[in-house]
Formats: C-alpha cells, structure tokens, sequence
C-alpha cells in the first residue's frame, strides 16, 4: 500500500493489544544519515496517529523523495497511509 513516497506491509492480528509497527528505510533512500533522518521524521508521526491504527504489524518504508518533504506534506502522507490501512483492516 502507497501514499506519495511512503509504503507500508501489513498483518492485521486483533489478538495484539496495540498496533507494531516497524521501519525499514532502504539504501535507495541515500546514506545512512539520510535514511535514520527520514526515520526519526516517521516515528512521531505515525505514533501521532497510532491511535487510528488497527491492531496489526506494520512495516512501513519510504522513498528517497521522503527526505526532502516538509514536515506538513510528511504529515499529510502519514495520514492518507494510515487513513487507506484502515479501509483495509475494515474490509478484512
């Protein structure tokens, strides 16, 4: 599942008490610094809106464009991906 330059793979478990979720930022997305800056943008966000999450895991990734994006399109693309996993998990 996709949203401008975020990815994400998901499990659903209902079983879980709380939705995991994991990150992996690949070598396309520059160097190393690149890639643990465009995670560190990521964590806050999606715990922000871990609360809309459906219990699950979660691996979600991000393109090389991530790390130039302003924190309000980042925000905007976190909230779209999470707002399409939950169309999923409804429809599971």
């Amino acid at each position: 599942m996709r949203s401008g330059s975020l990815w994400c793979s998901v499990i659903l478990d209902p079983s879980l008490p709380a939705p995991k979720v994991a990150y992996a930022i690949g070598k396309r997305s520059g160097s190393a610094v690149a890639r643990n800056r465009i995670r560190r943008r990521l964590r806050p966000l999606m715990v922000a809106n871990s609360s809309q999450l459906p219990r699950g895991y979660f691996l979600v990734g991000a393109d090389a464009e991530a790390a130039t994006k302003s924190a309000t399109d980042l925000n905007s693309e976190v909230a779209q991906l999470v707002k399409r996993l939950r169309k999923v998990a409804e429809n599971a």
